[in-house]
């Protein structure tokens, strides 16, 4: 048998190296990687039959689903969207997802628009909740603070200004305006001194400048920067997870106010220490105890709820791969 692992189209602009995490999650089960699939093209697939783990987000290209028949796929970690489940949910895509039934999803939303179809469907978590590989010993552990992709669904640059069209529209609606947003609400709860010490990370690098070898290569080293970090602030769950896996105290910062959004994260966020912001405001309010501002001295545990969640996709993904 032959395995594949899934590989990612790029933004105009920008690609998310989360995507990318989310396939080490996968490859680390895999006996060996014999070819990338681009999870956009999946039905486009010719080649020898091949084993292919699906999990993440589907799809951007709802045209070209469903899968090839000759992907044998593992059902784990599946997510589909609300705006992609319409298209999805053809009768020529339900009857594919009772095929390969039972379904196990990422989120609590996923598994429930399935249930709905009558599609045997449960809520699994995220396989980068498995990343426990890339664990290293506390001794390893070095002082840097890493705050990584903060409230990045407010208003930025490279979305604000993404083409001639959209500038314009976002200046006439005003959110061009609101481009200091994030940083006045970050002050709300992060400290001045660690605003200035930390190490920024953007997990949306720029596009149509890496190799798929480079951008694994690219994630690879975020999660071992990420598993000796001191702590981790972050919007992106992508780099909360893994955190968690590896042991690495981690505070989750939800700012988000769309169902796009937050429909991704149902059944997820009560795994994290989260401060939950107001994004109209920058009200907040933590889920752990925070007195005043997070600075230097700011200590968490993480909650540890998620080990049976990762323990049970192990043992799911084992089990269906060697099947």
């Amino acid at each position: 048998m032959k395995y594949g692992l899934l590989k990612y189209d790029e933004n105009k602009r920008f690609f998310n190296v989360g995507d990318n995490i989310q396939s080490l999650a996968a490859k680390q089960f895999l006996p060996q990687v014999d070819v990338f699939l681009n999870r956009e093209k999946l039905a486009d697939y010719k080649g020898d039959p091949v084993k292919l783990v699906m999990n993440g987000w589907f799809t951007h290209n709802i045209h070209n689903w469903v899968p090839s028949e000759n992907i044998d796929p593992v059902f784990v970690s599946f997510h589909m969207n609300n705006t992609a489940a319409p298209h999805m949910l053809s009768e020529k895509g339900i009857a594919y997802l009772k095929k390969h039934e039972p379904i196990g999803c990422r989120d609590q939303f996923t598994a429930d628009t399935l249930k709905a179809k009558g599609i045997d469907a449960h809520f699994t978590g995220c396989l980068t909740l498995t990343l426990d590989s890339y664990k290293v010993d506390d001794s390893e552990r070095d002082d840097t603070i890493y705050i990584v992709d903060p409230l990045y669904s407010y208003p930025r640059p490279e979305k604000i200004f993404y083409n001639a069209k959209i500038t314009v529209k976002n200046i006439l609606n005003g959110t061009a305006f609101q481009l200091g947003k994030k940083n006045k609400h970050l002050k709300n709860f992060i400290s001045e001194e660690v605003l200035a010490s930390a190490e920024f990370i953007n997990q949306e690098p720029p596009s149509n400048t890496y190799s798929d070898e480079e951008k694994f290569s690219m994630a690879e080293e975020l999660l071992h920067k990420y598993a000796k970090a001191k702590l981790v602030i972050t919007s992106r769950i992508h780099c909360a997870l893994p955190c968690l896996a590896m042991g690495t105290p981690v505070i989750f910062v939800n700012g988000f106010d769309s169902f796009v959004d937050s429909c991704r994260f149902d059944g997820i966020l009560e795994l994290f220490n989260r401060i939950d912001i107001d994004s109209k405001t920058g009200e907040y309010t933590a889920n752990f105890p925070l007195d005043g501002k997070i600075d230097n001295t700011t200590l968490v545990k993480n909650l540890e709820k998620h080990h049976d969640l990762a323990n049970a996709l192990k043992e799911k993904v084992r089990n269906q791969l060697n099947k």
